[in-house]
Formats: C-alpha cells, structure tokens, sequence
C-alpha cells in the first residue's frame, strides 16, 4: 500500500469534516466528488450550488453560500468582535464573509462546524493562511507556525521507505536560529503522527561538522544546539550536507558520529529559498509526489495547496488534513 492510501484508509477510519472554499475551481469540484465517493472525509463547499453545477457527483457534499447563509450575520458578528481591536468594522467583517470564501471556511472550524480547511489551488498562501492566523489562531505552546511538503520518492532507498518531510518550504522566509529549531521539533511531530515511524531530523547547510565557516553556517549550528536543548525527545543533528544527510557512506565520512546523519527523513532547510527550490527539484526530477504546504502550528489544521496542483493532490491534501484533525 502506498503512503497516500495508507494516509486514506487512517482517515476513514474516523471522518472528519473538512472544508472547500474555492468552489470557482473545477480541479476543487472533481477532488471534492472523488473524495466524497472513497469515503475520505465529509466535504462542506462555500459556493452557490446552482453556480457551480458541474458533472461531478456531489449530491453527499454540503454548499453552503454566504451570501444567503443564516449562518453569516452571527458569523459577522463574531468576526467583528475578534478583530475590532485590530480596527476591524462590522462593515468590513460582513464584506470579507461574503466575498473571500476563506474568512467565512476559517469560522466555521472556529465555530465547531468542521474540522479542517484546505485551500490554495487558485489563491497564495498569503490568502489561504492570514485568515486561519487572525480567526483559528496558533495551536497552545506553539512559538511559530510553519509549513512542510510531505515528499514521497518513487524507487528510493533513502529517507523512509522514500518518504520525507521537507520543511520549511512553504511558509517562513528566512528563519533565524529559535525558528529552525522551532521548525525542526514540529516538523518531527509531523512526521511521527503522519508516517508513523521515527523522526531523524537533519539541519542543512553547505556544511557538514564544521567544513566550511560562514554566518548562514553559524545560524544553523546554532538552531542544532537550541533544537537539542528545548526537544531533547527528538533526535536532531546538523549542521550537515544533503548527502551527509541522508547517504550512509557520504555519512561515516563527513559525520562519522552522529546518529542521524545518514539516517535523515525530516530535512529541515536554512531559509525559504533553499527549501522551495528543494521540493521542486525533487518533485519535478524524481517524479516524487509532493503533498502540501502542510502547516503545522495553527489550532486547527489549515492546509495550502500548490496552485499547480491536480485534482489527486488535492484529495491527498484532504486526507492529510483529516488525519491532522484526527489528532486534536
């Protein structure tokens, strides 16, 4: 059974409610219809039903439309006074529940309605997140939220079974060192709840143990030692090298004492760049499948989608997000 079937058959195991908010995209409708056929989750739409009548069996999925929702004067009410300190109006709360479909999706896991949202086939992150931050809001003794690809490598012999977390490749630009080592415990958690084995989590760099001197070096050896000091639950090591990494030969030369090097399946990258550009390559030469940005940190499980995803994707982001849910 592959990671993504694995991943299904634990979500229906116990189904979740997760919500759709970008009815106005087709790929959405059809992962929507898969979904709802395979049993994965219960699927909340917020769209016009008759606006959005596609050829997709959608008869088992819930539309629910804001602009005529009884639910959206006692959500604006609601929203106002959540961000009236921010100098939100009621005005302006009733405008974005019912015209960014997102805000009106964040309430109704805020409410108790649902229990995930997954969004971003045709919206940024940007768009996707800041209403989760401003309305879900940070998961309790979480210092950052963050976000990983979950990397699954056909034929590879490295990671788990070929399978990764990369992080953070979607979410915090150029974090310091208190934010890698942030970074490094959540997505170590992550990787536990989601593959079910242990993590070995490796800070990268373009050194491995002190091979080459440079401040962006120092940021990470840095983030080890923090990592270590705060997770001490977690085996975390670096700084290391991609190969040192994850190769158990490269390993016994350049890291000969570490317990992760060579090891690795959390790889936690030195800033936004290098992790992005990562998972990229990985996807598009290894033909890996990517699934994600998954955030981890939020209260409850908002996930972002690659605006060039597929319609499979999407259903793979669902049932992720639904095994996250299973877990709060």
């Amino acid at each position: 059974m592959s990671f993504i079937e694995s991943i299904k058959e634990r979500a229906k195991k116990d189904i979740k409610t997760i919500v759709l908010p970008e009815s106005m995209d087709d790929r959405v409708l059809k992962a929507a219809s898969i979904i709802l056929e395979e049993k994965i989750a219960n699927i909340i739409i917020i769209g016009n039903k008759e606006e959005n009548n596609s050829d997709y069996q959608l008869d088992a999925a819930k539309f629910i439309d804001p602009k005529t929702s009884e639910l959206t004067e006692e959500f604006t009410n609601k929203l106002y006074e959540l961000r009236k300190e921010k100098g939100m109006t009621y005005e302006e709360a009733h405008k974005l529940l019912v015209e960014d479909y997102m805000y009106f999706a964040c309430m109704l896991v805020k409410e108790g309605m649902a229990d995930g949202v997954v969004s971003g086939a045709c919206h940024s992150t940007s768009n996707t997140l800041r209403p989760a931050l401003q309305i879900i809001k940070t998961a309790p003794n979480v210092d950052l939220v963050s976000a990983f690809f979950l990397m699954v490598v056909p034929d590879c012999e490295f990671g788990s079974k070929g399978t990764f977390i990369f992080a953070d490749s979607g979410l915090v630009q150029n974090p310091n060192s208190e934010e890698l080592a942030s970074i490094a415990a959540s997505s170590a958690e992550s990787f536990k709840l989601l593959v079910e084995e242990e993590p070995m989590v490796a800070m990268l760099s373009h050194s491995s143990k002190g091979s080459a001197s440079h401040a962006d070096v120092d940021k990470v050896v840095e983030a080890t030692k923090i990592a270590n000091e705060k997770f001490p639950q977690y085996k975390i090591d670096g700084e290391l090298q991609l190969d040192a990494a994850i190769v158990p030969n490269v390993a016994k030369s350049k890291a000969p004492n570490s317990d992760v090097a060579g090891h690795a399946n959390v790889l936690i990258f030195p800033d936004l760049d290098a992790g992005n550009i990562g998972y990229k390559l990985v996807q598009r030469l290894a033909k890996a499948e990517a699934y994600g940005p998954i955030t981890q940190g939020i209260a409850a499980p908002v996930n972002d989608l690659s605006r060039g995803c597929s319609p499979e994707d999407i259903v793979g982001v669902v049932a992720i997000t639904a095994v996250q849910a299973q877990n709060k």
